[in-house]
């Protein structure tokens, strides 16, 4: 009997995966479409993978942050801007044209961090009309908060403060899926986590 890691099926998901994956230079937001359904719905299992990244690593030769940045730019698109991943748009627009995944994924940092709506429109601009790369896209957003922070010090020390609960609060909360998942610690320990993430989300 073969190994299911063998097997791979013609126009099936993991096929679409493998044949995304050679050419996804030229088009990753394809694949980072194909590899966010194979994530969320956990398919890499179906193929004897334990892990999304041992799946990406061995089947398509594809590095761990690399990936992890295809899945966050993809879904960066897919949430705060999808017309950019409608097929009219792909279309018409030359594969030089539609900015790098590395660059999608400066403009969504920037995003996390709260800056301005006109700042953001800017970067938008710079990144799908004037086809400003990733290096450019970091460098502008470096120069914006370093000009907010010098013109409202106070207001960017409470957002960098805000930024590092809402992080530790992510950590926590993961690490509690997992506690309560493998369930080895004792559920008092669970609910000592639990409080610790109520206190830090009453200081937002």
């Amino acid at each position: 009997m073969q190994d299911s890691q063998d097997v791979v099926h013609p126009g099936s998901m993991r096929d679409v995966a493998l044949q995304a994956s050679k050419s996804f230079k030229s088009s990753w937001v394809e694949l980072g479409r194909v590899l966010y359904s194979i994530w969320k719905d956990k398919l890499y299992r179906e193929w004897d993978y334990q892990q999304f990244d041992i799946y990406v690593s061995k089947e398509l030769g594809i590095r761990k942050q690399t990936s992890l940045k295809l899945l966050r730019s993809y879904y960066f698109l897919e949430k705060e801007e999808p017309m950019y991943l409608q097929k009219e748009y792909a279309e018409d627009a030359d594969s030089k044209e539609i900015p790098s995944y590395e660059a999608v994924d400066v403009l969504r940092l920037a995003k996390s961090k709260n800056i301005d709506e006109e700042d953001y429109a800017k970067l938008k601009d710079d990144l799908f009309v004037k086809g400003k790369d990733s290096k450019e896209i970091k460098r502008d957003l470096t120069t914006m908060m370093r000009q907010r922070e010098e013109v409202d010090p106070e207001e960017a020390w409470q957002k960098k403060k805000e930024s590092n609960i809402r992080r530790f609060i992510g950590t926590l909360k993961s690490l509690k899926r997992e506690m309560d998942e493998s369930k080895i610690l004792p559920s008092a320990m669970a609910h000592e986590v639990n409080a610790l993430i109520k206190k830090l989300e009453s200081q937002l």
